[in-house]
């Protein structure tokens, strides 16, 4: 039998969501609030032995209605969870990682790097918690010890940058480790990578707060065994920012049909409208009541004549002149040709082609 573990990080609860008109910045919230229950549904579909969650939980200070969602979804989980706090919840005087009753199944690391063992599942975790906005390295020289099976480790650090404020994470502190997995939070966008006979992994953001932040997000579900770690990504049915860019051809409403879903969303989306012609935006938006966080941008290019200067005594009067004559004389392929005449236009007046 294997060790099969939900890793979550980030959940950022009770963002301000700043930037937003109050009605998107009151759905964020609700939405946002509603991912412990989530994890807790996952988890317990999934039939996970363990829940780690690496930091940055809460985005600072959190109202009575999220902590108490949280620690009654948190112990619906059934097993023992982990969390380690990062820079945006980290350990200070009055935290709620000190103030608050947690449920008997939730294990917080508030101090400097230590160790948990459960014996039921053959494992020992290491973690710690922030005890500022910044942390630095914690892993320089570490080597996991014990004889239990599986050693693990939940963090929140920046394996992206050496020089991060923010405990900076390298390949080679992964290699020498002794881990079989190490829980990183704290990169909003998910990544791994293994390192000798280590994966490290971090699962991103479970719900976008921005246009910075786009597409599917979730979790991860790790499964530990003789034969080494895998990892399987589990998006989590959270709103999600969605940036497109849609051509409108010769019909606008139809081109954005084709992009967004039939029965409507409560998604973000912010569609750039390319292309060459006339849209109107506010008359195109209406079009789609089922989308309440549809943003239309006017990217399109004004339509010019193709055959303005058809005739005249110049280069370019020359060369359209004979793509006209072309078009008249072989029907089949006038379709082609004009696609030449557009991509020529768009050439010599400076604009980008693209094929």
């Amino acid at each position: 039998m294997g060790l099969k573990i939900l890793h979550s990080a980030d959940w950022h609860l009770d963002s301000p969501f700043a930037g937003f008109p109050d009605d998107q910045r009151k759905v964020l919230k609700t939405q946002q609030r509603k991912i412990p229950g989530m994890v807790a549904d996952l988890c317990r579909r999934e039939d996970c032995d363990l829940v780690l969650l690496a930091g940055d939980l809460l985005d600072g200070q959190a109202s009575r209605e999220t902590l108490e969602d949280m620690k009654k979804e948190l112990r619906r989980c059934g097993v023992p969870v982990l969390i380690a706090p990062g820079n945006h919840d980290f350990c200070a005087p009055g935290s709620p990682w000190f103030e608050e009753s947690w449920p008997e199944n939730v294990f917080i690391f508030t101090g400097g790097l230590e160790s948990v063992t459960i014996a039921g599942l053959d494992c020992r975790i290491y973690g710690a918690g922030y005890q500022s906005m910044d942390c630095p390295t914690l892993l320089e020289d570490f080597r996991a010890e014990g004889e239990e099976k599986y050693r693990i480790a939940v963090l929140h650090g920046d394996p992206m940058q050496k020089n991060s404020p923010y405990n900076p994470i390298t390949a080679a502190q992964v290699r020498n480790s002794g881990l079989q997995y190490l829980a990183l939070g704290h990169i909003h966008k998910a990544g791994a990578f293994r390192s000798g006979g280590t994966l490290c992994a971090w699962p991103g953001c479970p719900m976008g707060r921005g246009w910075d932040e786009t597409g599917e997000k979730g979790v991860c579900i790790v499964t530990l065994s003789e034969e080494g770690a895998g990892i399987r990504a589990v998006s989590l049915d959270t709103l999600r920012f969605q940036e497109l860019e849609v051509d409108i051809g010769t019909d606008a409403l139809s081109a954005l049909e084709t992009v967004l879903p039939a029965a409507g969303s409560q998604d973000f989306y912010r569609i750039s409208l390319t292309g060459c012609g006339v849209v109107d935006l506010e008359s195109l938006k209406r079009k789609f009541p089922d989308f309440p966080n549809l943003e239309l941008r006017d990217k399109t290019e004004t339509p010019t004549d193709l055959w303005a200067d058809t005739g005249e005594d110049t280069l370019e009067g020359v060369y359209f002149s004979m793509l006209r004559k072309a078009m008249e004389s072989d029907p089949e392929n006038a379709g082609r040709i004009q696609l030449a005449a557009e991509i020529s236009r768009k050439l010599l007046s400076g604009r980008e082609v693209t094929l």
